[in-house]
C-alpha cells in the first residue's frame, strides 16, 4: 500500500502541475460576475461551453453557481451527450462519472456507487429527478429500472461527487444525483424515439407537448423491455436459463403555468405499471417455489411547486410531492424436504409511499453574498406482512442553509450545514461543510474542501420484521397454519446507529480556450474516513448487519473535455485506494466477509474516453469505452461505437442510428449470475420530431 500512495501522490502532483502552467485564452475583468438569474433554463446543446468562460451548476449547494465556485468536484452530464452516444439505459450513465462504478449483483436490476461500499442496496447516495427524492423510502434502493424518468427527456444529470448532507441531509452520504428534466418550454410538438437490439432490448418513447404565453405543458409515454441475462450457474456449475426481464410501461405529464411577473407554478405527474421478472431458482430449492415470482410494478407520483419571485435578488419556491411504490410479488411453494406433502402461497409484497416538503429562499445580498436556507418534512411509509409484519411510518425533519461570499476576486468561501432530526434512531444529526476557493485566474480554481455527513439505518436495517405468512394451503389438514407465518424468520435489533463520515477534498478546475475548442479540466484529490459503516448480510436466513465496519479510502479523480465545433473528446479516470477493518463484536471467522461485502464494487482503477465527432451531410459517429480494473471476479471492460444519420426539413427531422457493443471480459465481474452468451450487441434506434 505505502507504494501506491506514493504513485498517488506522484500523479496527482504531476496532473495539478501539468494543468497549472496552461494559460487561458479568455479573459472577464469582472470576474464577480452579476447576479444569477435562478429562472433561467439551461442551455440544450454544448454552445454555452464556447461563449460562457465558466459553466454552471445548480445542484451542490442548491444556489446556481459557476464551477469556479462550487464547493467541491461536480459532474455535469447533458442530455444530449447521453443520446449522442447511445446510452439505453439510465445506470449506463454513470460509468462517465469518475469514481463511480456501475454493476449487476444477482439480477437485472442494476447498481451504481460512488466510492463502492454497496452491492444489493444502494444505500449511501441521494437521488432526485427535479428536486424529488427518487430512492425508494424506507429499503433506500435506488430501483434504476423503473425510474420514472425518460432518457429522451433529459436535460442534464448533474453528480456531486462528495458528502453532501449540508444540503440534501442524511442519505446524501457519499454524493448526490440530480437528473434535471427538459422544461416543457422546450419541447413543444411532438418527439418519437424507439430502440430495439441485444439481450431483448425494446424501448418506444412518445412525447407531444404545446407552449403558450402563460402555460406550457408535455405528456410522455415510454414503453422499456428486457429479456435479462442469457444464462447462470446453478449449485453444480451448470449453465441455466435465467428469467430475468422486465416489460414496464411509463406515462408522465410536466406543465409550468405563468401567474403573473412574480409566481409560477410547476405540476409534475407520473404513472409506472408493468412486470420485472424473478427467477424461482434464485429464492432457494428449499422454498420449492412452484412457478416464477414475478414483480407486479405500480407506482405513481404528484409534485407541485410553487416559485415566487419577490424582486431580482430574492426568491422563494415551495415544493410539495407524494410517491407510492406498490410492489406485488406473490408465487406458490411446495417446500422440500419436510418429509410430507406441503404447499402453500406466499408473498413479497411491499407497499411503500413517501411525503415530502420543502421551503426554499434564495436571497442576493450583494453578488459576492449570496444566501440560500430552508426547512424541510418528509414522512416515509411503509406496510408488508412479509417484510415488516404490518405497517409504520417514520418522520424527517430539517433545518438547513448555505452562504457564498467573495469578498476580493481571488477567493470565494462557501459555509452550508444541514440539521436534521428522524424517528429511525429518534436524534438529531449536524451536517457541515466548509470550502474555500482560490481563484489563480479568471478560469482556474483550487478548491478546499472540508465536510461531514451521517447516514442512519432505513426502516429495513432497522425495524424488519421478516417471515412468511402462508395461505391456501393444502392438503386441508394444515389448514390450521392458515395466516400464521411458517419457516425462517429475523428481526432486526433496532439497536442500530448513525453511519459517519469524514471528507476533505483539494482540487483544481480549470478552462482554457485551444484556438475555436475549449479544453476543461478537473483534477481531485479526495481522503475520506467512513466510520460505523453498517454492513453484513440481509437475508431472511442470516442476518448479521450492524455497525461492524470502518473504511478509510483516499485517492485521485480526473475529468477532462476538449471541445471544437464538430468533435468532443472527453476522458475520465479514478484511482481508489481503500483500507477496511473490522469493529464489531468478536467473530475473527467472519472479519474478512464483512469488509468483503462492502467493497464487492469498489475499484482500484476506472474510467472512461469517449470521441464523438459531426461529418459532412448531417453524419456522425460516437466512440466510447468504459474500463474497471478490477470487480469482486474480474475486469469489466466494453466499447461502445454509435453511427447515425439525420436529416432536416423545415416541418420535420429525424434520424437512424446503429449501435455496437463489444464486451472484452468473458467473466461477469460482479456475479457469476449475469452471464452474456455473445461478447458482441447491435441495437437499431430511429427518431422522428415535428
Amino acid at each position: 500500500m505505502p507504494s501506491d500512495r506514493k504513485d498517488t501522490a506522484k500523479l496527482q502532483t504531476l496532473i495539478l502541475l501539468s494543468c497549472c502552467t496552461l494559460t487561458p485564452a479568455v479573459a472577464n475583468d469582472d470576474f464577480s460576475g452579476d447576479s444569477l438569474d435562478l429562472s433561467d433554463s439551461f442551455e440544450a446543446d454544448y454552445s454555452f461551453l464556447l461563449e460562457e468562460p465558466v459553466p454552471e451548476v445548480l445542484s451542490t449547494t442548491k444556489l446556481r453557481q459557476p464551477k469556479s465556485r462550487v464547493p467541491g468536484s461536480t459532474t455535469v452530464i447533458r442530455g444530449s451527450l447521453i443520446r449522442d452516444l447511445g446510452i439505453l439505459n439510465l445506470a449506463e450513465v454513470f460509468r462517465l462519472v469518475p469514481g463511480m462504478t456501475v454493476g449487476h449483483v444477482g439480477s437485472n436490476s442494476p447498481v451504481t456507487s460512488y466510492h463502492g461500499t454497496v452491492a444489493y442496496e444502494q444505500r449511501r447516495l441521494q437521488v432526485q429527478i427535479d428536486g424529488r427524492t427518487a430512492y425508494q423510502p424506507n429499503l433506500s434502493n435506488v430501483d434504476w429500472n423503473t425510474m420514472p424518468v425518460a432518457i429522451e427527456n433529459i436535460e442534464r444529470i448533474e453528480v456531486s461527487r462528495g458528502p453532501n448532507a449540508a444540503a440534501y441531509g442524511i442519505n446524501a452520504f457519499l454524493g448526490t444525483i440530480n437528473i434535471i428534466t427538459k422544461s416543457p418550454a422546450d419541447t413543444e410538438g411532438v418527439n418519437l424515439h424507439s430502440s430495439y437490439g441485444g439481450l431483448g432490448h425494446k424501448q418506444l418513447f412518445g412525447s407531444t407537448g404545446n407552449t403558450g404565453d402563460d402555460y406550457d405543458w408535455r405528456l410522455s409515454y415510454e414503453r422499456r423491455g428486457s429479456d435479462g441475462f442469457d444464462y447462470r450457474f446453478d449449485d453444480n456449475d451448470n449453465k441455466v436459463s435465467f428469467h430475468d426481464g422486465y416489460a414496464l410501461n411509463f406515462f408522465s405529464y410536466d406543465a409550468i403555468a405563468t401567474l403573473n411577473n412574480r409566481n409560477a407554478v410547476e405540476v409534475r405527474a407520473g404513472v409506472t405499471d408493468g412486470t420485472d421478472e424473478d427467477d424461482r431458482r434464485r429464492i432457494g430449492e428449499e422454498f420449492g417455489a412452484l412457478n416464477d415470482p414475478d414483480v407486479d410494478v405500480r407506482d405513481y407520483y404528484l409534485q407541485a411547486t410553487w416559485r415566487y419571485t419577490q424582486s431580482e435578488n430574492h426568491f422563494l419556491h415551495l415544493m410539495t410531492s407524494y410517491q407510492d411504490y406498490d410492489r406485488t410479488q406473490a408465487w406458490r411453494t411446495c417446500p422440500q424436504g419436510l418429509g410430507v406433502d406441503f404447499c402453500a402461497d406466499v408473498n413479497q409484497n411491499l407497499n411503500e409511499s413517501r411525503l415530502e416538503l420543502e421551503l426554499q429562499d434564495t436571497l442576493i445580498i450583494t453578488p459576492d453574498f449570496r444566501i440560500v436556507s430552508g426547512l424541510g418534512y418528509r414522512e416515509d411509509r411503509f406496510e408488508s406482512d412479509t417484510f415488516f409484519n404490518g405497517k409504520g411510518a417514520n418522520y424527517q425533519s430539517r433545518v438547513f442553509g448555505n452562504f457564498e461570499y467573495t469578498p476580493v476576486n481571488w477567493v470565494t468561501f462557501n459555509a452550508g450545514a444541514n440539521w436534521e432530526t428522524t424517528t429511525t434512531v429518534d436524534e438529531t444529526f449536524l451536517s457541515p461543510r466548509v470550502a474555500a476557493n482560490f481563484h489563480l485566474t479568471d478560469n482556474q480554481t483550487l478548491r478546499f474542501v472540508y465536510s461531514e455527513a451521517v447516514r442512519t439505518p432505513d426502516a429495513f436495517e432497522q425495524e424488519a420484521d421478516w417471515g412468511y405468512r402462508v395461505t391456501n394451503l393444502s392438503p386441508d389438514a394444515f389448514a390450521f397454519l392458515e395466516e400464521q407465518r411458517v419457516g425462517p424468520s429475523v428481526q432486526g435489533s433496532g439497536d442500530l446507529t448513525e453511519e459517519q463520515i469524514t471528507s476533505r477534498e483539494i482540487s483544481y478546475f480549470g478552462q482554457f480556450r485551444l484556438g475555436n475548442g475549449l479544453l476543461s479540466t478537473e483534477v481531485k484529490y479526495f481522503n475520506d474516513d467512513l466510520r460505523d459503516v453498517i454492513a453484513g448480510v440481509l437475508n431472511v436466513e442470516e442476518w448479521t448487519i450492524g455497525n461492524n465496519v470502518a473504511l478509510d479510502q483516499q485517492g485521485v479523480e480526473l475529468e477532462a473535455s476538449l471541445e471544437y465545433p464538430d468533435t468532443q473528446l472527453r476522458l475520465t479516470y479514478a484511482y481508489l485506494d481503500q483500507d477496511g477493518r473490522y469493529t464489531g463484536p468478536p467473530t475473527p471467522e467472519e472479519t474478512h466477509r464483512f469488509i468483503r461485502l462492502e467493497s464487492r464494487l469498489s475499484a482500484k482503477h476506472s474510467g472512461s474516453f469517449v470521441w464523438i465527432q459531426d461529418y459532412a451531410w448531417d453524419l456522425s459517429s460516437a466512440t466510447a469505452f468504459y474500463y474497471v480494473e478490477e470487480f469482486a471476479r474480474g475486469p469489466f471492460k466494453r466499447a461502445d461505437l454509435r453511427v447515425a444519420k439525420a436529416v432536416y426539413t423545415p416541418r420535420l427531422s429525424y434520424d437512424v442510428a446503429v449501435i455496437f457493443q463489444h464486451y472484452f471480459h468473458d467473466t461477469p465481474p460482479v456475479s457469476r449470475e449475469n452471464n452474456i452468451e455473445d461478447p458482441n450487441q447491435v441495437f437499431i434506434e430511429a427518431g422522428l420530431r415535428f
